[in-house]
């Protein structure tokens, strides 16, 4: 496959102006409550719940936050006063994380908190023109429980990391342990000890979020994703260089979940979050388990004459594609700046827009 001057100016300019790029929504639906379910073991599943998420934005012109009066401009005290103002929360409920600046937008991300500790899987962020209005605000926050779990935790976070290594069969990797709630899918939350366990002979190495008061394995963020790609690398100009086989390219700064999922729904095909690569309707699917893509191209022939080939072109555009969105990302073309996913994870912007790439179109070329 090769692309075009324009196509390669497009995306540069994407990725310069990310803060005015906009994405048309993709006619298909996702829904915003997300949950991934994961094996532990041979007779045991955990369920990673993603609260529900809204979005909102308010013109080039934007809207006043409750600081505006301010002589001084401060990113997070900003942020954090319209969250409060919007969601009608406590002032010791949103606490300000990290942002982002440059000359036209400004970026805020905030953590709920529970009595001081945050809430891991209910975030906002808040966007900012350079005027210091708000153009767009995003959340997951959660209506707490009555009965919220103390905060002092009943077991020690030695004992969450021997019962996270029993249940995983990995070992804690000595990163710092931390305190933290999560929401669960039935509305109440848990306080949780945070920690890392790795088993790199089994390749596995994932993030555990152990009850603190009843030592239940709660939640699990893997950043680990199995899977292989057979494709032209997007450092070389085309095929004549040479196919290599990659090994879990992905960026998950940028792709949370990989891939392949969402969150929500995992595929064994080049679709995903990102992207989906087709001929005609046929996507291509793995090779084989897990998430193998290993196809081989004949250049001898046409490249519709062998399905290997058709599979080969499915597989290295999808490969393009989804790297060309972590890059990007990483470079300030993010949820908020409007780039194409199917899930925005409650980050800002608009989603249900992946990108849809139809490989090999019979109705003409450079389409």
């Amino acid at each position: 496959m090769q692309f075009s001057a324009s196509f390669i100016r497009s995306v540069y300019a994407a990725v310069m102006l990310a803060s005015v790029a906009s994405a048309v929504p993709f006619s298909g639906s996702l829904k915003h409550t997300t949950m991934q379910v994961r094996a532990v073991g041979a007779d045991k599943t955990v369920e990673n719940f993603h609260p529900e998420s809204s979005f909102e934005t308010f013109g080039v012109d934007g809207i006043d936050h409750p600081l505006s009066a301010r002589a001084e401009f401060s990113l997070g005290d900003a942020a954090v006063s319209f969250v409060q103002s919007k969601l009608n929360i406590t002032s010791d409920a949103a606490k300000y994380r990290t942002g982002y600046s440059n000359d036209v937008v400004q970026h805020a991300y905030i953590h709920q908190q529970i009595n001081g500790v945050p809430v891991a899987n209910a975030v906002a962020n808040v966007a900012f023109n350079k005027a210091n209005k708000v153009v767009s605000f995003g959340s997951s926050f959660v209506n707490l429980p009555s009965d919220v779990p103390s905060t002092t935790p009943s077991i020690s976070a030695a004992e969450a990391i021997s019962k996270a290594e029993g249940e995983l069969g990995g070992k804690y990797d000595g990163h710092p342990t931390k305190l933290e709630f999560v929401a669960k899918q039935d509305g109440s939350v848990a306080l949780t000890h945070v920690l890392q366990v790795r088993d790199d002979s089994q390749a596995m190495w994932v993030e555990a979020f152990v009850d603190a008061h009843t030592g239940d394995l709660v939640q699990l963020t893997d950043f680990v994703s199995h899977a292989s790609y057979r494709v032209v690398p997007i450092v070389q100009q085309n095929i004549l260089q040479g196919f290599q086989t990659l090994v879990n390219p992905q960026n998950f700064a940028a792709s949370p979940c990989g891939w392949h999922s969402d969150c929500t729904n995992n595929t064994t095909d080049t679709s995903g979050n990102n992207v989906v690569t087709f001929v005609g309707s046929s996507t291509t699917p793995q090779s084989s388990a897990p998430l193998n893509f290993i196809y081989f191209q004949d250049p001898t022939v046409n490249p519709d004459a062998l399905q290997s080939n058709i599979d080969a072109a499915r597989v290295n555009t999808f490969y393009i594609v989804n790297t060309v969105h972590d890059i990007s990302y990483l470079y300030g073309f993010t949820e908020a700046a409007y780039n194409f996913q199917g899930n925005n994870f409650g980050r800002g912007g608009a989603g249900n827009d992946r990108v849809q790439v139809s490989v090999q179109d019979p109705s003409g070329t450079n389409n």
